[in-house]
């Protein structure tokens, strides 16, 4: 089943994409990071907190998450924004987990159906 999904901004823009993970609202200060790896580390940086992380690459979630990579004991962001997130088991040998079993305390948004800008 599908989850439709939005990011609404300040100026009265809006796009639509597909939703994934945790479903409700989120609000913060939408930010973005151009790292091609590290979407573990972004997630849990507290210097993200109450923020919405944009994404700058364009596949997320292809290798998983582990025990050792994240910079505190929880996701710290409001929301995430990626153009992909892959839908298939990673296949890291250091994954513990997938993004479907992260905490759903996370509200992910997906921008596959959002014109690029």
């Amino acid at each position: 089943m599908t989850m439709q999904g939005f990011v609404a901004l300040e100026d009265g823009t809006v796009y639509e994409g597909e939703g994934f993970g945790a479903s409700g609202e989120a609000a913060g200060e939408v930010v973005f990071n151009t790292g091609m790896t590290g979407y573990q580390e972004v997630l849990t940086d507290p210097s993200y907190s109450s923020q919405i992380v944009t994404m700058t690459y364009p596949l997320i979630g292809n290798y998983g998450v582990n025990d050792t990579d994240a910079e505190s004991n929880r996701v710290q962001v409001s929301g995430f924004v990626v153009k992909e997130h892959c839908p298939y088991r990673p296949t890291s040998r250091r994954r513990k987990r997938c993004r479907a079993t992260w905490p759903t305390t996370i509200s992910w948004a997906s921008r596959e159906s959002t014109p690029a800008r």
